[in-house]
């Protein structure tokens, strides 16, 4: 449950930088630093200055990679902004800082490090999946000493806390992998698995990283749950140190839990979740609170795509509980099997009988995407002019809650 909890001020944020990060792991060293995208809470600019200022005057080379996951590219103005960086700075004290986005669909981006035998895959995963997956990572790692992670810990709907290694894998992986294991946590289940700490994905990750032949350390650290990217705490070690103290404290923070379940939850998306590849998590935040027959609503006036990436597949293949696929596996076994779980995400648990899919909760839409898009992918339609989030606010004694900045903070029921 959450508590109040010390908020690091800036000075204390710099001073962390200043004595718990040891120069002497970098000096000399080629760094790239691998950092979230906009889809993430974060104070980088802060974070950003004061880890250059200390480890720019040692290092041989200090570089930035997005890590996007299938995300689309950020322009070098908008790395910019998401980092603090003005022109002028870029132009001067930055002017040797390459910002590199990375690139999980260009083949010869990528360079293979090993491979997850289907005998490890089969073991890791308890049977769920055998099979033998090629890792893939973008082979610009092979220009560097050092891959310094710095990024969030939040509870994550696939790998049950994110950050550490999952900046690897999927951040700057290929596919293969990334469809492996995103399939993985849709057959566990999105309740069955978000903000777990010990889980089959995060096994994976981790058994994956351990191919990774560059020096690996991480700062991993836990933002207030206000939405205000201030801090709780900053840990730094190996990604697998660093993660498991961080994904401690995002545990105490980042989970609020709830008397009873809700009728009707608006789930608002804030502007960083402007496609619903990414809205999807105002769902996945709140699943375990809705109540069986129950309606959650993503409200996104300001959202107009479903995926920019991906939205192809899905458009053809809908928004569907998860047995839907399993039980027609050969009808969608060469669909990716990453779109198969956002899309078992998005619409939550249910039941797929002799030909019937019953969904345990109604997901609306409410955004630009227009009433037949939403009729063709499996998902209700709200028109978002006729919602004011102020009718469904103080109503939880009624069951009706309003979440008015979702995506990243956990609601689940009081055990």
């Amino acid at each position: 449950m959450s508590t109040e909890r010390k908020v690091l001020t800036d000075d204390e944020v710099r001073n962390w930088f200043e004595t718990t990060v040891p120069v002497e792991e970098f000096e000399g060293q080629r760094v790239l630093v691998i950092v979230p995208d906009y889809t993430r809470t974060a104070p980088l600019p802060l974070l950003f200055d004061a880890l250059f200022r200390r480890l720019r005057p040692v290092v041989a080379q200090l570089d930035v990679m997005i890590a996007l996951g299938t995300h689309p590219p950020m322009s070098e103005e908008h790395i910019c902004q998401l980092l603090g960086i003005s022109p002028e700075e870029r132009a001067g004290l930055f002017f040797q800082t390459e910002f590199i986005n990375h690139e999980w669909d260009v083949p010869s981006s990528l360079t293979t490090i090993g491979t997850l035998t289907e005998e490890e895959t089969s073991e890791i995963t308890g049977g769920l999946l055998s099979r033998e997956v090629p890792v893939k990572i973008n082979r610009r790692i092979e220009d560097y000493d050092t891959l310094l992670v710095l990024g969030p810990v939040f509870p994550h709907e696939v790998v049950g806390f994110s950050g550490g290694n999952k900046y690897f894998f999927p951040g700057i992986s290929g596919p293969e992998l990334l469809n492996f294991f995103h399939w993985l946590g849709a057959l566990i289940t999105n309740v069955g698995i978000i903000g777990v700490k010990d889980t089959a994905v995060r096994r994976v990750v981790d058994r994956a990283a351990t191919l990774i032949p560059n020096q690996k350390r991480a700062i991993t650290f836990v933002v207030t749950s206000d939405g205000t990217a201030r801090l709780h705490g900053l840990f730094y070690g190996t990604p697998e140190q660093a993660w498991n103290d961080a994904a401690d404290l995002s545990g105490q923070t980042h989970i609020k839990r709830m008397p009873k379940p809700f009728q009707t939850v608006l789930s608002c998306a804030p502007p960083m979740y402007d496609e619903l590849w990414t809205a999807g998590k105002c769902m996945y935040k709140l699943e375990p609170v809705v109540a069986d027959g129950g309606e959650l609503i993503i409200y996104a006036p300001h959202m107009k795509e479903i995926s920019v990436t991906h939205g192809k597949v899905i458009h053809e293949i809908g928004y569907h509980c998860r047995d839907y696929f399993t039980k027609q596996w050969d009808r969608f076994k060469d669909h990716p099997w990453g779109v198969l779980a956002h899309s078992t995400h998005v619409r939550g648990g249910g039941t797929f009988e002799d030909g019937v899919e019953k969904c345990r909760v109604q997901v609306t839409l409410a955004s630009q995407v227009p009433r037949e898009v939403c009729d063709q992918i499996n998902l209700g339609y709200r028109d978002p002019d006729t919602i004011d989030p102020e009718d469904f606010a103080n109503r939880e004694d009624e069951g009706v809650l309003l979440v008015r900045k979702a995506g990243e903070q956990l609601y689940r029921l009081e055990e």
